[in-house]
């Protein structure tokens, strides 16, 4: 089948049109990976930090296993990420390949082409033949066509020459993009080595004090299930503040006391759409820090036959750091007892935050609170030098998972 002219122009338009949108879409997909690796060597930076701040500290070894657990997590996924760069700048290396040999292939033919019209135009431009060409027509009718057909045919030698010099011109850009991708590679490629290497003594140093606490399985189990039992006590205490709440504003409210959501004000429902507006979005309740544990049932990181029911993250942080609320609202709880470190809840509409792990509290029942607010400082460990908030997010008393929730959690 024999393509019309405007048929051909029409499919190499949307080939362009779709190598354009496949160069868009793999840029775009660089970009987000790009963005990931380096939010992961942050992470990876701000353990580092922190493990520096406690070297000299004793810290027990279920501490230790879960840093080690946690850094080779990130370090595991820093890996991959980096891989599929890598793997993503293969396939635009070698589309830019096959690329350069297609056009040095069209290159090769349109100079030939351009060759063939030079020599003939030397041959036909002396103005004596030209003359002659017009004078042997037959009449003006064909006379017109051949001055048309001269015309055309230095029209086309021009375009031929601009378009030789064009698609050079996309060679040598290309070829530059080309060598930049390879560049790119090598040394994505170098530094995943390096994380490997690093991966490799994190898992080596695992494996070692994992031997150690297998000697002793059962008196880290009795650790563990104790902790479990203390969190779910304080849980218990923080359900309770909350159920109080609810209560109050719906008896406020002239409602059933018993309800188990609560009874907003006009005030306390615009609150409540403009948290639920910046999901995703909320700061960090702490300015720097590593999540070291995140929401929801999970294997515990030393004993895998125990299970860990996590109501909210737990968030390592340096000595010193400041607890903030993340949004605006009220303070409905501060805890401060012998028996617990302190913590504080602050209500925003039907949502409630929890602050768990506290030294000391800026902030009493009642009072408002703005974002990025500060409302304690993090309590730490003296014995290990850990610097460990614990943050919980609740609609009504229904826990919810912060990484929803909060910026890049």
């Amino acid at each position: 089948m024999i393509l019309s002219k405007s048929s051909y122009k029409i499919i190499i338009l949307l080939s362009f049109l779709f190598c354009g949108f496949q160069s868009f879409s793999q840029n775009s997909k660089q970009k987000e990976l790009e963005t990931r690796r380096q939010e992961l060597r942050r992470e990876i930076q701000k353990i580092n930090e922190l493990r520096s701040e406690n070297k000299t500290k004793a810290k027990s070894k279920l501490s230790l296993i879960e840093d080690f657990n946690h850094k080779i997590s990130v370090l595991d996924n820093l890996i991959k990420v980096t891989n599929r760069q890598a793997n993503l700048l293969t396939r635009e290396i070698n589309t830019n390949q096959s690329k350069i040999t297609s056009l040095r292939d069209e290159l090769k033919q349109l100079k030939a082409e351009y060759a063939a019209m030079i020599v003939k135009s030397y041959k036909s431009k002396n103005q004596q033949s030209r003359i002659m060409f017009l004078l042997s027509s037959n009449n003006f009718k064909q006379a017109y066509k051949r001055v048309q057909y001269m015309q055309q045919y230095a029209d086309h030698q021009k375009e031929q020459g601009e378009t030789i010099k064009a698609k050079t011109q996309e060679l040598q850009t290309i070829n530059t993009n080309l060598l930049k991708q390879k560049a790119d590679k090598n040394k994505l490629i170098a530094e995943n080595k390096v994380t490997q290497k690093s991966l490799e003594s994190e898992r080596s140093q695992q494996q070692a004090l994992m031997k150690e606490i297998q000697r002793n399985i059962s008196r880290y189990a009795d650790q563990i299930q104790q902790k479990e039992k203390e969190a779910r006590r304080i849980d218990a205490e923080i359900n309770k503040i909350i159920r109080a709440a609810i209560a109050k504003s719906n008896k406020k409210a002239g409602k059933s006391s018993s309800s188990k959501t609560f009874a907003l004000t006009p005030e306390g429902m615009a609150l409540a759409k403009s948290f639920e507006a910046n999901r995703g979005k909320l700061i960090w309740p702490v300015s720097k820090g590593v999540v070291q544990m995140r929401y929801g049932k999970q294997p515990h990181p030393v004993i895998k036959s125990l299970t860990i029911n996590s109501n909210g993250v737990r968030i390592a942080t340096e000595k010193g750091a400041k607890a903030r609320a993340v949004f605006n609202g009220e303070v409905i709880g501060v805890v401060a007892n012998k028996n617990v470190n302190p913590f504080v809840i602050i209500q925003h509409g039907n949502y409630i935050t929890y602050y768990k792990n506290l030294s000391k509290i800026y902030v009493k029942a009642g009072d408002k609170v703005t974002s990025k607010q500060e409302i304690g400082e993090v309590f730490t460990n003296p014995s290990t030098g850990e610097t460990i908030l614990s943050f919980v997010i609740s609609k009504d008393t229904n826990t919810q998972n912060p990484a929803s929730w909060i910026y890049k959690m």
